[in-house]
């Protein structure tokens, strides 16, 4: 017999793919929610809708990440609460009455970015030509390094996790960065860096990105077939980090990006205070996958999204 899966924000760039690489697989009959179809915010009428689905397993794709709203508005970090907090809270209250394994996604912006010790990075280059990533043991954060969230959108995503190991049995907190992938369907999804940035390089001769905030970046459809491994793996209920492997800043992937689609814009570094935004964001987040097989580069991952 299949077993049932609700997708939860299935319209939003990760929920798209999740619900495209379950739906391919005979074995899975797949339920994909999206504001239209359910307010997950509405706490009786989805768990009516879960009530009758009675599902396996239930995937929340769904979050609030307009991180520099939080900081500015009251209202918007009060909404991010609800969608980060409160629904995971409530969605693991319901896995563990009705049984179902629930799958959640959180953030590398729930560390504070003061871990990088470049003296501590193994190999000859000393973490200068890779971030850490080609010799010896890459320095960041694993699955069980302490979160320290300094904004206030990493706050609520931090609460999230928090209601997620509290309150279910059966369950998989997964930690991505900086996703990309085919633009989401919903017309209210966040813009990818790279989709903003392949636009600014076919209009404009040169464009400026911060050298800073190192981390990885993640490729939807990857972790999509990443989360489904997870699931049919059987591996242990807990936190797992799944970005794509290869540690950039925003400025080292706008190069890659432009030499991969041929352009000649040129790229200007510039610091982080350059574009002054009203959250914090962490220096150096690099989520370590010291649990599952590791995703493939993202260089690899953007060659794909290029030729889509």
């Amino acid at each position: 017999m299949a077993k049932k899966v609700v997708i939860l924000g299935n319209l939003g760039m990760l929920g798209q793919e999740l619900q495209r690489i379950f739906s391919a697989d005979a074995g899975y009959a797949v339920s994909a929610w999206d504001k239209g179809d359910v307010d997950i915010t509405d706490f009786e009428a989805l768990g009516r809708r879960l009530g009758e689905e009675h599902p396996d397993i239930v995937i929340n794709a769904a979050a609030y990440n307009a991180v520099d709203k939080c900081e500015e508005s009251e209202e918007a970090f009060q909404t991010a609460l609800r969608l980060n907090r409160d629904v995971p809270q409530f969605l693991a209250k319901k896995s563990s009455e009705q049984g179902f394994v629930l799958v959640h996604y959180s953030t590398d912006y729930v560390f504070d970015g003061t871990l990088e010790k470049p003296e501590k990075m193994g190999g000859g280059c000393q973490g200068a030509c890779c971030g850490g990533n080609c010799h010896g043991t890459p320095e960041g954060y694993d699955e069980d390094s302490m979160p320290n969230p300094l904004s206030r959108y990493a706050e609520s995503k931090l609460a999230g996790e928090q209601e997620v190991e509290e309150h279910a049995k059966e369950y998989y907190l997964i930690r991505l960065s900086k996703l990309f992938g085919k633009p989401a369907a919903s017309p209210e999804a966040k813009r990818s860096f790279f989709d903003t940035m392949l636009e600014a390089g076919r209009t404009k001769s040169e464009v400026q990105a911060v050298d800073g905030e190192k981390s990885c970046f993640t490729y939807a459809p990857d972790l999509a077939a990443a989360t489904k491994e997870v699931i049919e793996s059987g591996s242990p209920y807990g936190i797992y980090h799944l970005p794509n492997e290869g540690a950039v800043t925003w400025y080292e992937a706008a190069l890659e990006l432009y030499r991969q689609a041929g352009l000649g814009t040129k790229v200007i570094p510039v610091a982080p205070d350059a574009f002054p935004r009203p959250a914090r964001r962490p220096a150096f987040s690099v989520l370590l996958n010291t649990k599952r097989p590791p995703l493939r580069r993202y260089e690899a991952a953007l060659a794909e999204y290029l030729s889509e």
